[in-house]
């Protein structure tokens, strides 16, 4: 492939064209429009700013806005307050703002929910070993965002907070399962937000609202207490970020096994952060075009992946087209085995502590879940933890030809609200290939381990932002942020922002 620079940057020039957020007119706005996380963190470390003062300002936002975006899913105003005037830690976000995702994360003597009616009023008993390090490195919770019921969706839309709006266009999806946390960001209420990753449940939302979000390799960041991996391994927890910088740092400060873990990452060569500005060198990159079941891929995300190729090569990689011979249905059918049984189980143990009928409570694609997870036998399991190996080890051998995979990060743009949520107009079998066709290329990284990012470098012409996705080799976090780094400098992201 011979291309042009010029070409590959064109899709990220017009972007930049897109109207910038329209927020308040006070110096905290400003404040808070012009600075990403460590930004934020050094004007309270040289005392420009207080941490009460950037928390104001956030929760001030977070009222002017979940109204109309519906991002918030619980509030700990009065918690992130008392966390201030007690004294905060030194750590690299001291005085940052900070919303935890309300997914299988856990903030003891707050709410839990999940997303789910099912879960309604249920509060923590412990704090997860993350939050202990969210905590330590200065951030201050002040609530949780809002997801799909369990993440089970790629739509953040449920019956128990309702449709969480893209801030882009608001009758169109955020993506999901990390669709609150994308919203919080995106609409500039602060500049990163904690998210998870199960099947692209980071990338996703990312891709919707045009921001950076990374999934980093299986076993890197804590899932614990009581359980240290979840969806046999599928999920991981990170961040969704404006600016590359803050998800390397982030990182930097989480990650690490905890006690009882399963498996863990290697460790990294250095800082994460230290990877930021540093040169690539150059790439051999895979450029995927077809997802691994073949299903159709809307032009437009297309066209953006290209154009990521082309810039790519202008910036000395070396592009083709390939692709890892990955077992479409047995992967799919993996997935499934993996996930029903473990929301079953989890269904299960609920009801027989609180009496409560999931039948009255639950959404109907999650109760298709549960049927069909009750259905699975040990040797169904066992099979589909044979399958996710396979896959490991082919795409293990892919990576030693390549460094990493460029593809769309999704087959089409956000998609109108209602479609693939969990209470649809259509039947299980008939949601379960909507929501599949839609995010076919980023669940490949889930059953992998291996990291992998979605990063903003495209619109669509309907004004919908659109992400391309690289993923890179187990435990190399490092390159994609080397990699992200430098496509973030060629085609910035930073100024291009919806008008809320």
């Amino acid at each position: 492939m011979k291309l042009t620079r010029r070409t590959a940057l064109a899709t990220g020039a017009a972007a930049m064209a897109a109207p910038a957020l329209a927020m308040g007119k006070g110096p905290m706005d400003a404040v808070l429009d012009h600075h990403d996380a460590l930004g934020l963190a050094a004007l309270v470390a040289s005392r420009q700013v207080s941490a009460g003062e950037l928390l104001e300002a956030a929760i001030v936002r977070a009222e002017v806005l979940n109204p109309r975006f519906n991002f918030m899913a619980q509030k700990h105003y009065d918690r992130a307050r008392a966390a201030i005037a007690r004294g905060l830690p030194h750590g690299p976000f001291t005085g940052v703002p900070w919303l935890l995702k309300d997914l299988n994360i856990y903030l003891a003597g707050e709410l839990t929910e999940g997303g789910s009616r099912f879960f309604k009023g249920q509060r923590a008993t412990h704090t997860s070993e993350l939050v202990r390090r969210h905590e330590a490195a200065g951030f201050v919770i002040f609530g949780k965002t809002t997801t799909p019921e369990f993440g089970l969706t790629a739509t953040t839309e449920n019956r128990l907070t309702g449709d969480t709006r893209n801030p882009w266009e608001p009758g169109h999806i955020a993506g999901g399962s990390s669709g609150g946390a994308a919203v919080a960001v995106a609409a500039g209420v602060i500049p990163a937000a904690h998210a998870t990753d199960g099947g692209g449940s980071i990338r996703i939302p990312a891709s919707c609202c045009g921001l950076f979000g990374l999934k980093p390799s299986r076993g890197r960041v804590p899932m614990g207490p009581p359980r240290t991996e979840g969806w046999g391994g599928l999920s991981a927890h990170h961040a969704i970020t404006r600016s590359v910088r803050d998800s390397a740092a982030i990182l930097d400060a989480t990650w690490g096994l905890e006690s009882g873990s399963r498996y863990g990452a290697p460790a990294p060569q250095g800082s994460f952060l230290s990877q930021v500005g540093k040169a690539p060198g150059k790439l051999r990159v895979a450029l995927m075009l077809a997802p691994p079941a073949h299903s159709p891929v809307d032009p437009e995300c297309l066209a953006a992946a290209r154009a990521a190729a082309r810039l790519c090569e202008s910036l000395g990689h070396h592009v083709e087209e390939a692709a890892p011979a990955i077992d479409a249905a047995a992967l799919g059918q993996a997935g499934f085995a993996l996930i029903a049984p473990a929301v079953a189980a989890d269904v299960a143990d609920r009801a027989k502590a609180t009496g409560l009928d999931p039948a009255q409570l639950l959404e109907p694609i999650t109760q298709g879940f549960i049927a069909y997870g009750k259905t699975m036998s040990a040797m169904d399991v066992h099979r589909a933890n044979s399958a996710v190996q396979a896959a490991a080890i082919e795409m293990a051998r892919f990576m030693t030809r390549y460094d990493v995979i460029l593809s769309p990060t999704l087959a089409a743009p956000p998609l109108p609200l209602g479609r693939i949520n969990l209470t649809p107009d259509c039947d299980f079998a008939t949601w379960g290939q909507r929501a599949a066709v839609f995010s076919p290329f980023t669940q490949i990284a889930n059953f992998t381990g291996q990291p992998g990012m979605s990063v903003p470098l495209a619109m669509s012409a309907g004004g919908l932002p659109i992400g391309v996705q690289f993923l890179g080799r187990y435990g190399d976090e490092a390159l994609l942020f080397r990699l992200a780094a430098q496509l973030e400098a060629a085609a910035p992201w930073a100024g291009r922002r919806p008008r809320v």
